[in-house]
């Protein structure tokens, strides 16, 4: 498996996942930089880390969005390459067009940094194979734009095509019909989600229920 993690000025979590991708996979994927304009030949997954890339100017997510090296990551998503958001990355998911929906302000205006429980929307997907449906987990959040919000028509096209990755078990951040994670791309390879699962691979975090989803990953691309 080759991969690689994007790194944009501003990410402060590259590390963590690459970390999380060469334990659970056993080969260090490639640290790329925002500036290049072409990703390695034959990779099989990428990686947008979470952080405040920029500043979170403008929007969080906006500048980095418009990276050189976005315009590949497009054209491997639309290849069916894996593509994978975690928090500041779904941010610039959204921003670039690769998602629907964007990420705006907590609910109560206050960054939010603690554990909170998760459900399973879906196992129909590169990402989520190894979980069940319904099932719930503990992953750890760290955002201040986590607010999930597409208008009504994209909110039950994600739920009518069972694109709905995760959801918060309760109130966290205000966001649309809970939704913590979903997926597009034109073989369901595209995933962003707010929550960490990096932070919940092995039992020195507290729990490894982040673990699966890397699993998932790396077993889909063989």
């Amino acid at each position: 498996m080759k991969a690689g993690v994007i790194v944009f000025p501003g990410s402060n979590c590259d590390r963590d996942v690459a970390v999380a991708v060469e334990q659970v996979s056993g080969t260090a994927p490639q640290m790329l930089w925002h500036g290049d304009t072409d990703l390695p030949d034959g990779i099989d997954l990428v990686v947008l880390p979470g952080g405040f890339t920029f500043g979170d100017y403008l929007r969080s997510g906006a500048i980095s969005a418009r990276s050189p090296i976005m315009r590949a990551v497009a054209a491997a998503a639309e290849r069916g390459v894996l593509v994978f958001g975690v928090c500041n990355g779904f941010q610039i998911l959204t921003e670039a067009g690769l998602l629907p929906g964007a990420l705006m302000r907590n609910a109560e205006l206050n960054y939010l940094c603690r554990d909170v429980t998760l459900t399973v929307g879906t196992a129909d997907s590169p990402f989520t194979r190894r979980y069940a449906a319904g099932e719930t987990l503990t992953i750890p959040i760290a955002h201040n734009d986590g607010n999930y919000t597409a208008d009504d028509d994209v909110l039950d096209r994600l739920e009518g095509e069972d694109r709905v990755a995760f959801r918060y078990a309760g109130a966290v951040n205000g966001s649309a019909r809970s939704i913590a994670g979903v997926i597009g791309g034109p073989r369901r390879n595209v995933l962003g989600m707010m929550p960490h699962p990096e932070r919940m691979i092995e039992a020195a975090h507290g729990g490894d229920d982040g673990r699966r989803l890397f699993e998932s990953m790396i077993a889909a691309v063989g």
